[in-house]
């Protein structure tokens, strides 16, 4: 006689059933914060080349100020990119004056980022903008490698060792690798935890998938399984308040790691 054939004698889905799959699939609340979390962690504000502070008798606003030290892009809104190397008091005042093209160069004194929609993100931190700006997307490919090699990894322990046993050790290391995270002095550290959060993904999802359809019949798996996918779904939309409320990478990353802390306590 099969397991699932005993679970149909002794009634199939029944109390303990439904504490499992409850305590396994609520951390899936967090699950998708985890693969969208870098849609908000790494956002990329608006920006322009840091200019220098000055006093001017002129009576115009910071926003007319800048066209004096940034060029116009195609779009004929201010440059990211790029600075005047001399300034154009002349853009902003009635002197006329006949000039060739002037002369710009990159921001070499760093940008001015706007806070208005995000207080802070890894591109604004570590300036990941311009000529940086493929890092910001290699940051996420560095966590979906993570993933792919906690698949790998993960999957033969667990067959080895028990589901139980790597779903506990999965939870603690995304629990303490993703609160590290929010702590990255640099660009590099924070990839590195990246890629080691990514692995315990991994570790949380294969595990808890298994350890719910191998306790259920067959009978309902499909059901749970659906069930369990609304849990991911509302994870999605909680991640969006969430990021909109504190708009802070660093606080953002703590409020989707910390709680697994929680899960990894009663995880026993």
């Amino acid at each position: 006689m099969g397991f699932s054939d005993l679970l149909n004698e002794v009634g199939g889905f029944g109390r303990f059933q439904v504490i499992q799959v409850t305590l396994l699939s609520i951390p899936g609340l967090l699950m998708a914060s985890q693969n969208l979390l870098n849609n908000f962690t790494a956002g990329v504000p608006g920006h322009h080349c840091r200019i220098p502070n000055v006093t001017i008798a002129l009576n115009v606003s910071r926003n007319t100020l800048l066209h004096a030290f940034i060029p116009l892009d195609s779009t004929q809104t201010l440059a990211k990119c790029a600075r005047f190397t001399e300034t154009q008091w002349h853009l902003i005042s009635d002197e006329v004056r006949n000039t060739t093209q002037p002369q710009t160069e990159g921001c070499t004194d760093g940008w001015t980022y706007d806070t208005t929609e995000f207080i802070s993100s890894i591109v604004s931190e570590w300036d990941l903008v311009c000529t940086l700006r493929p890092l910001k997307q290699m940051s996420q490919t560095i966590y979906m490698g993570g993933v792919l090699t906690g698949a790998i990894i993960f999957g033969g322990l667990s067959d080895r060792f028990g589901r139980k046993a790597l779903l506990i050790w999965s939870y603690f290391q995304l629990a303490a690798l993703g609160t590290f995270t929010a702590l990255s002095p640099s660009f590099v550290v924070y990839c590195i935890l990246r890629f080691l959060t990514g692995m315990s993904v991994s570790g949380v999802i294969l595990n808890a998938v298994s350890l719910k359809v191998e306790w259920i019949p067959t009978k309902t798996r499909t059901l749970v399984g659906t069930i369990s996918s609304f849990f991911f779904t509302f994870g999605q939309m909680l991640l969006a308040g969430v990021a909109y409320s504190l708009r802070d990478w660093r606080k953002i990353q703590l409020a989707v790691c910390l709680p697994f802390f929680i899960f990894f306590s009663y995880s026993w």
